[in-house]
């Protein structure tokens, strides 16, 4: 019995909820695991290495795996995956081995980017089912599971309850999450596309020659980069940064958290009231304000509350250009699995370079590069109008 559009969008909600809640429970923990591996800044930019690598291998991949056989394999593996780093980390950690932590990150990665052109691809099948913007609401559910993974993390890092523990308790809720809801998804999403896109006797098109497309994914590349850098370094920017204590430097990420889930739950509105292009306008004018407070206002309250902002800005960079990148042409696996590949250029260099930055300039000079790609993005969101939008600001020849 095929799963109703709505049951496929609760699943897809589940499984962006795992890597949300997993990734924020590590993020919370990289004081902790810092301590304990008593690793220095560049050392700790060459472990979050581990993660920028898997993901980047995990992107690459995916997109010829969706074609092949469909996103359900690829999203239940990548799931799989990012369970069993959760434990890995955790036990590294532990074991004060950075090589461990390193491979449980990059793994980790892994899952994360291998599942993400698959939920995305379903996510854009079920929001053209829908008829009304939905990657935004389905993002927001990563941000709501980063949200209650912040959470849990700050108060277990307040008492200084055991990075292992944690971590595996995190990999056991990932996989009966992954059980309930595995079932809901349809087989030959994304290959089924590839099959009425490339019939006999046709090649698919070159969908990297688009230059459209390509601006897109650097919309993606900035504003995953603000993204990603948060998730990355934000506890720490804030604890070596502007001197907050480990659990406060926690409960600020879980603000801007917090903030990535408000502005995905809300954005869809603003998305089909104003299109895409004007929405990911906005969003680099905000997520810039927020990054150049945190970095030029040395003031602890200034802060915590441009971490609002950042977490505003950041938070419909990749739904919306994913959902622009898929609905540019013809071939959506592909065209979403291209724009990704773009977009996670980011988690490759970003936390070796910032690490690297850092321990040259301070941390929150290290952002500057973040900040300035940010600015610039919002000179290619004009590419993400849709073909109707375009064709409504063309001139009228007469």
């Amino acid at each position: 019995m095929t799963a109703s559009p709505s049951s496929r969008r609760t699943a897809v909600f589940v499984l962006f909820f795992i890597p949300g809640l997993t990734i924020a429970s590590w993020v919370t923990r990289t004081p902790d695991v810092r301590d304990m591996l008593d690793a220095s800044t560049a050392r700790m930019g060459l472990i979050l290495f581990g993660l920028s690598v898997g993901s980047m291998i995990g992107i690459l991949c995916s997109g010829p795996l969706v074609i092949r056989w469909g996103a359900r394999p690829v999203v239940v593996g990548g799931t799989l995956a990012i369970a069993a780093a959760s434990a890995l980390i955790g036990a590294g950690a532990q074991a004060g081995s950075d090589l461990t932590v390193t491979l449980g990150l990059a793994l980790f990665g892994l899952g994360m980017g291998s599942g993400e052109v698959g939920l995305n691809v379903e996510g854009a099948e079920v929001e053209r089912l829908l008829g009304r913007s939905t990657l935004p609401a389905i993002h927001g559910f990563f941000s709501l599971g980063t949200v209650v993974g912040a959470l849990g993390g700050m108060v277990l890092t307040a008492v200084a309850f055991p990075v292992s523990i944690h971590l595996g308790i995190v990999a056991v809720l990932d996989l009966a999450a992954l059980a309930l809801v595995a079932g809901r998804l349809p087989a030959g999403v994304g290959r089924s596309t590839a099959a009425r896109t490339a019939g006999p006797g046709t090649t698919r098109p070159a969908v990297w020659k688009d230059s459209g497309l390509l601006l897109i994914g650097c919309v993606i590349l900035a504003l995953g980069m603000a993204e990603g850098t948060a998730n990355d370094w934000l506890p720490l920017v804030m604890v070596d940064g502007h001197g907050f204590d480990p659990a406060v430097g926690s409960a600020v990420y879980a603000v801007f958290a917090a903030a990535m889930t408000l502005g995905r739950f809300v954005g869809g509105g603003f998305v089909d009231r104003y299109g895409r292009a004007a929405v990911l306008c906005a969003s680099t004018v905000v997520g810039a304000a927020g990054l150049a407070l945190v970095i030029f206002v040395d003031h602890q309250a200034v802060a915590a509350g441009a971490a609002i902002l950042w977490g505003l800005g950041a938070s419909l960079g990749f739904p919306v250009a994913l959902s622009a990148a898929g609905d540019s042409g013809e071939d959506t696996a592909a065209r979403v699995s291209l724009a990704a590949s773009v977009g996670y250029v980011a988690f490759l260099v970003g936390p070796p370079t910032l690490g690297y930055l850092g321990e040259q300039f301070g941390l929150r000079q290290a952002m500057i590069p973040v900040l300035v790609l940010v600015v610039a993005a919002a000179f290619a969101t004009p590419a993400a109008r849709t073909r109707a939008e375009t064709a409504d600001r063309a001139p009228v020849k007469g």
